[in-house]
């Protein structure tokens, strides 16, 4: 590794707006540029641009380059992943989906899961994830899947890279029972750190009683909850406001993702809006699928979809809801394409929602690990915080988020080191103290 892949000093590096300080600098209408000061794998500091004019080590003058944190993709499912090569004629839409995954389910190993999730986790290290939630499809009530233990193991070996955590991906109607309830959520806690609780909520199984155990359990349990609720365009799905309801009755103390919530734009305003305004007073962060649920919702074989399947991302931010994009289904019979990088799911979201300001504003949905725990809120690029950078080559403040894409499009650094891509040669500033050619 040459002393140039390990940089002390990152020079004019133009960072998003919601990661500065409010009295940030500006620069006509944009945020002044940053210099970033790094020294053993972390942030020293970040202070706008020229205040230290001759920094001494390896210095890179990046020239208005965008720089983001590592990413979080708080939203796959490694169980499921590069399963649809081996599958026939899959039908469409959601449901069509879960027929051919419990059919090729039946064929899983150990070695099989490990070997695709390992895939699709080195993949989520090249595009600079690092922190990844993956659910892990759990139909049994006295069985743990081959999968729970393979992610476990997983999330041991890749612990200085990815932050992996895992959600058992139950179905509803498993929860009917109190007592299964109780002992589904003291299996998914005895499993280690990282481990939460997790429900599929939909109106084809709908049951308020059992997504009250659900949380009886976990709160029993000390789990933070993970939701796959509402995903479907029937306006009638309750799933998101009877959560809402239940963690303000029973003061939940936990913490509660979301994922999908599809249903929201098929509802009325006012309904919608109201479910909302109830969300924004609870510990939920929302978490919407823009790839995955664009190709699963309104889907039937020859026909163009009418609705788009997104939930109401702009109006949840507008009431300081947690929003997160992500990855979600890769190469499967759920979702056909997919790279798990978090920046392919926004830009599809920023086409779906036209979403403003992507680089300044939305990207803040794919950098914010702390909206998937209690707790204050916590900046990435601190002082003291690793050093996760992502500098993009190509991609300007206008066209965010293209031309990121790939070894050519970004250069990935983990504490400080280049780890993915190629930094340009113009990067190097030569000081009295860079010895070593740049390559």
């Amino acid at each position: 590794m040459h002393a140039s892949s390990i940089p002390d000093h990152i020079q004019r590096a133009r960072l998003p707006r919601w990661l500065l300080p409010a009295q940030w600098p500006q620069q006509g209408h944009q945020p002044a540029l940053a210099d970033l000061h790094l020294a053993q794998g972390r942030v020293v500091q970040v202070l706008p641009s020229g205040s230290q004019p001759h920094p001494d080590g390896i210095v890179w003058d990046v020239a208005g380059a965008l720089v983001l944190p590592g990413l979080v993709d708080a939203h796959t499912h490694l169980d499921k992943a590069f399963t649809l090569p081996r599958m026939g004629v899959v039908k469409p839409g959601l449901l069509g989906a879960i027929d051919a995954m419990m059919v090729d389910r039946q064929g899983w190993t150990e070695a099989d899961i490990h070997a695709r999730a390992s895939r699709a986790l080195q993949w989520a290290y090249e595009a600079g994830t690092v922190h990844l939630r993956t659910h892990c499809d759990w139909w049994e009530p006295d069985t743990q899947p081959l999968a729970w233990n393979v992610q476990r193991a997983l999330a041991h070996d890749w612990v200085d890279r990815i932050a992996l955590e895992r959600v058992s991906l139950i179905p509803l109607h498993l929860y009917v029972e109190r007592s299964t309830a109780m002992r589904l959520a003291a299996t998914v806690a005895a499993s280690g750190p990282g481990a939460l609780l997790g429900g599929f909520v939909h109106s084809t199984n709908w049951d308020a009683q059992a997504l009250r155990h659900l949380f009886e359990a976990a709160q029993h349990h000390g789990l933070n909850v993970d939701l796959h609720v509402d995903e479907e365009l029937h306006p009638g799905a309750l799933g998101l406001a009877t959560t809402a309801a239940l963690l303000k009755e029973l003061k939940f103390d936990g913490h509660v993702v979301c994922g999908h919530t599809c249903a929201l734009a098929a509802q009325d305003e006012a309904t919608a809006l109201t479910t909302l305004d109830a969300v924004a007073q609870t510990p939920i962060t929302l978490v919407t699928l823009p790839i995955t649920n664009l190709l699963l919702q309104d889907a039937t074989t020859g026909r163009t979809p009418r609705q788009r399947g997104l939930t109401l991302v702009k109006e949840a931010r507008a009431r300081g809801i947690p929003v997160l994009v992500a990855s979600d289904n890769v190469q499967d019979p759920f979702c056909p394409v997919g790279s798990f990088d978090p920046l392919e799911a926004l830009s599809a979201g920023v086409l779906a929602a036209q979403l403003d300001a992507p680089f300044d504003r939305w990207s803040e949905a794919v950098c914010r690990a702390d909206w998937l725990r209690t707790g204050p809120a916590a900046l990435p690029l601190q002082p003291g915080t690793v050093a996760d950078l992502l500098v993009f080559t190509q991609a300007d403040n206008w066209g965010f988020p293209s031309r990121t894409q790939g070894a050519q499009g970004r250069v990935v650094l983990r504490q400080g080191r280049v780890v993915s891509g190629h930094a340009p040669a113009a990067w190097l500033v030569p000081t009295p103290h860079t010895t070593r050619s740049f390559a």
